[in-house]
Order: C-alpha cells, then structure tokens, then sequence
C-alpha cells in the first residue's frame, strides 16, 4: 500500500495491474459510503462501484497527475450515481420513503438514551431524515453529502461535479436550507413534548 496515488497511477498506466488494484483498494469505501448515501440501495451503491472503477480504468491516462486522484474519483462516482438515480427514478424515491431506517445518513445522527420515546423519537427522526434527503435535487443531495458527510472543501466539491464556486456554495446552501425547513417541525417535537408533561403554574 506504500506509494502515493498518482506514482500508482503512472504504475498502472505503464501495465502494472497491481497497482490499480491498490487504487481500488484505497477508495472503494468512500465511494461505496458516497454511493450508498446518493442512492440509498446497498445492491445499486455496489454497482456504482464497480461502473466507476471501471471508467476510471478505462480514462486513466485523462487523469493529470497534478490533480487529486481521490477528487478525480469521486467525480467519476458522483456521475455514476446520478445515472443510477435517474434511470431507477421510481425505484429510489419508493426506497427513500420507505427504507430509510438503513441509511447511512440515519446512522450518522446522534444516538439518545434508549429509553423507549427516545427510540421511537429516533426511528421517526431517521424517517424524516432520509425523506428530506430524497426530496433534494441530485446536485444538491451529492453538494450537501459531499460537504457534511465526506468533508470535502467547496473546491473538491465544485471540481467533482463540475460547478463553480458560487454554485457549489448555492448547492451546499440550497440542500441545508431545505433540509432544515424539512425537519424543523420534527426536531422541534421533543422540546414541545418536555413542556407538556410539566406542570402548569396553576398546579
């Protein structure tokens, strides 16, 4: 696993098969965490991977060995999951609303105490979560999970979907904006909920 990525890269393009397997070992969880949370399908995330591996072979000598492999990548994989998502349109949104309890996006919330309300609590928040998600835009939904879920900067982002970056920013801005007003009067429940079980001042 020693040797940076484009030193693999220049490997591989000189017929060292090996070293495209490292590539592949490197980055085949991130794009499969990318692309499980794009699509929301275990099975269609798995085939993402393969489809980007694959192109990412094929255009291997596209790739300038000053740029970011990993950025190049996710790119390649954010492009296979918005063609995933949009010959399987019906089939997604279907999985959205009605299987979101293992989605990643779910898991990455905080976990409460688990007392019963509090689970209950959870499961619809994880709900209501993964709805929100789906009903984004698929340049907002790969903006917004590129930024708070991977951790890449506003140019990492641009460069992997192919904006400037004022209209990252306005992707990134558009799916929070969204994504609150969504689950603003859920995460609002459990304050509302605390002050009806308190006793009125008149008791």
């Amino acid at each position: 696993m020693d040797g940076s990525d484009a030193e693999r890269v220049a490997q591989a393009l000189a017929g060292d098969r090996d070293a495209f397997r490292v590539l592949v070992e490197r980055h085949s969880r991130s794009i499969f965490r990318l692309a499980y949370r794009m699509t929301g399908n275990e099975h269609d995330a798995e085939e993402v991977v393969q489809e980007t591996f694959l192109k990412a072979y094929r255009r291997l000598s596209r790739f300038e060995s000053r740029s970011n492999f990993g950025t190049w990548l996710y790119r390649i994989g954010v492009n296979c999951s918005l063609d995933l998502m949009r010959k399987r349109r019906p089939d997604s949104e279907r999985r959205d609303s009605d299987a979101p309890e293992g989605s990643e996006a779910v898991r990455e919330l905080p976990s409460p105490d688990p007392a019963p309300d509090r689970l209950l609590l959870s499961a619809e928040l994880g709900r209501q979560v993964a709805k929100a998600l789906g009903a984004l835009s698929p340049t907002e939904r790969a903006a917004f999970l590129l930024r708070h879920f991977e951790g890449q900067s506003i140019e990492e982002i641009g460069q992997a979907l192919g904006l400037r970056a004022s209209a990252t920013k306005n992707s990134v801005f558009r799916a929070v904006q969204k994504l609150r007003l969504a689950l603003e009067p859920f995460v609002q429940v459990k304050p509302n909920v605390a002050a009806s079980r308190a006793p009125s001042p008149n008791q």
